[in-house]
């Protein structure tokens, strides 16, 4: 917090010295209405000035709507990145998606489709008022969704940014926590689709590819476990154990050395050690720091997956009389059907069948302020390092040949 502090002194003292009565008074005269993000300004002239700063968000997307669920499934499944199935890729990601369809477009009319886009831009307009206040500078800023298995897609940000007149761009992954089959498949296809659309030298990149000990994030996970906490009763809450829940990755991908999961254990024992200060201090409503455990969710076919599987950890949880319990979704920064479906009901049903009475989970990061507040000062954070990437960025897996990972097309030059 006052490491956040100092960082907004110092940027209002930045602020001044470039006029902040001309900014603010541009800031005043947003044009309400006109379609788009935050970032289409009015000038004192009458004429719209276009964004002078693009920041590509990079997730994976869902479905909107439970009709979108089949097409969504085989950009998925035919995505080699992330589930490889060898030289019948094509042929076998549609069939699997073809065979899943049904069951999983009846989960996204349960939670009434996935709200990911909806999370996502609203954290994009948030974040770049934020940061047109913080840094003026490079201001305007836009945010445009780039979703690698659902609308908006790769090429449609990339289509949006080139119609706006964007030059400078941040591809900025949503995913904290580095992994080939998530950050490293949207970089990948974002490179490919500039090849395709003729635009490598349209826009100049740079990108923050992982932020899993950003104190902003942290913060924002834990006011979610002390939200979540507030949903006991006083006397319980000194019994609540917290059970982290990763989206799981296969073995073959830890083998090769992908850093997912030591990113995501790093992430969960940050929050804990930030937790346990609050609560110390006497900032939570909690009498002592809850136990906590780490587990993995979402496991897709017959390969070895990691372990401990999210479902068998509430099957021996129950087995060991444990009657309260909070399940964070650390890996995840909105809501989608990993969060509202499968923990908010599968896994929910699975704990009542196991003894476990009072089984909660912490929502999104969504809305959250803190949340918001940590990405523009992410996004401010790159562009005055100067910085490209981060240093692992260019560090491969164990006998990687694919052609675009860890590439960068035209670099953007220092100073931003």
């Amino acid at each position: 917090r006052d490491r956040d502090a100092m960082f907004l002194a110092v940027r209002a003292a930045r602020v001044g010295r470039f006029g902040v009565g001309s900014w603010a008074q541009a800031q005043s005269m947003t044009v309400v209405g006109l379609p788009g993000n935050s970032g289409v300004r009015m000038a004192s002239g009458g004429s719209a000035t276009p964004p002078k700063t693009g920041v590509v968000l990079l997730n994976m997307g869902g479905p909107a709507t439970p009709s979108e669920t089949g097409p969504f499934l085989t950009r998925l499944f035919t995505d080699a990145d992330i589930i490889p199935l060898g030289p019948f890729q094509q042929v076998l990601g549609k069939f699997v998606a073809k065979r899943r369809t049904p069951k999983v477009e009846a989960q996204y009319e349960q939670i009434g489709g996935s709200p990911i886009r909806k999370w996502t831009e609203f954290q994009g307009k948030e974040m770049c008022r934020l940061l047109d206040e913080m840094r003026p500078e490079s201001a305007p800023h836009k945010a445009y969704t780039a979703f690698r298995y659902a609308h908006p897609l790769s090429e449609e940000a990339l289509r949006e940014m080139e119609k706006d007149g964007v030059e400078r761009v941040v591809a900025f992954s949503q995913y904290p926590q580095w992994s080939c089959t998530t950050t490293g498949s949207s970089m990948n296809e974002l490179w490919r689709q500039l090849k395709e659309l003729g635009l490598e030298d349209r826009f100049k990149w740079s990108i923050l590819d992982r932020w899993s000990l950003h104190q902003g994030y942290l913060d924002a996970v834990v006011e979610r476990i002390n939200e979540g906490l507030q949903q006991f009763e006083p006397e319980d809450r000194k019994r609540v154990l917290l059970l982290f829940s990763a989206h799981s990755v296969p073995m073959k991908v830890v083998e090769k050395g992908d850093t997912y999961v030591g990113e995501i254990a790093a992430s969960v024992h940050a929050a804990m050690n930030t937790l346990t200060n609050r609560v110390r201090g006497g900032d939570f409503s909690v009498d002592a720091v809850p136990k906590h455990i780490l587990a993995w969710q979402s496991k897709v076919g017959y390969l070895p997956w990691m372990v401990p599987k999210t479902s068998d950890t509430i099957e021996a949880l129950g087995k060991r009389n444990s009657r309260h319990v909070l399940v964070v979704p650390i890996a995840f920064t909105s809501d989608h059907i990993e969060t509202l479906f499968e923990i908010g009901i599968e896994y929910a049903e699975e704990a009542h069948e196991a003894g476990i009475t009072h089984f909660k989970h912490t929502q999104g990061l969504n809305d959250s302020e803190i949340f918001t507040q940590a990405m523009a000062n992410l996004v401010a954070g790159h562009l005055d390092s100067g910085e490209l990437y981060s240093p692992q960025y260019k560090v491969k897996c164990l006998g990687c040949v694919k052609p675009m990972c860890r590439q960068i097309v035209n670099p953007a030059v220092a100073p931003y």
